[in-house]
């Protein structure tokens, strides 16, 4: 009966278990792709800035020029803002991806550590914090 129900959760462990896991870790990373929207900021790299009024002006040269350093101004500003949330939702999916790969190798060795335990005890191994 034990056998049976060792075995039982071997096989869910290594079959179904690790496909729902594999499925958590696919979602927590969509999830932040689409948190930082990337594919939107690079579609919007070079548009403006919160820039309300960015329409045609009508006036003398000088009003003309002002506009339009006003505009490359606020496109210069809204490329920066947006690499750098670009930047750090890199930085931060590549974390996300490192960590979920340790969850996954974590996952597959996790079943083991009782019988490593085991064996390391029968050994007479202590952790060093108790000697």
């Amino acid at each position: 009966m034990v056998m049976l129900l060792i075995t039982s959760l071997f096989r869910w462990w290594y079959s179904d278990g690790f496909s729902e896991r594999l499925q958590i870790t696919s979602v927590r990373l969509e999830s932040m792709i689409d948190y930082f929207s990337f594919s939107l900021l690079l579609k919007t790299l070079f548009s403006p800035y919160r820039q309300i009024s960015a329409g045609n002006v009508d006036g003398s040269l000088e009003v003309k020029m002002r506009a339009s350093l006003d505009r490359l101004f606020s496109r210069v500003i809204g490329a920066v803002i947006r690499l750098i949330i670009m930047t750090v939702g890199a930085f931060v999916a590549g974390v996300l991806v490192l960590y979920s790969v340790v969850g996954i190798i974590v996952w597959g060795l996790l079943p083991f550590l009782p019988i490593v335990g085991v064996a390391a005890m029968m050994m007479g191994w202590t952790p060093g914090w108790i000697e």
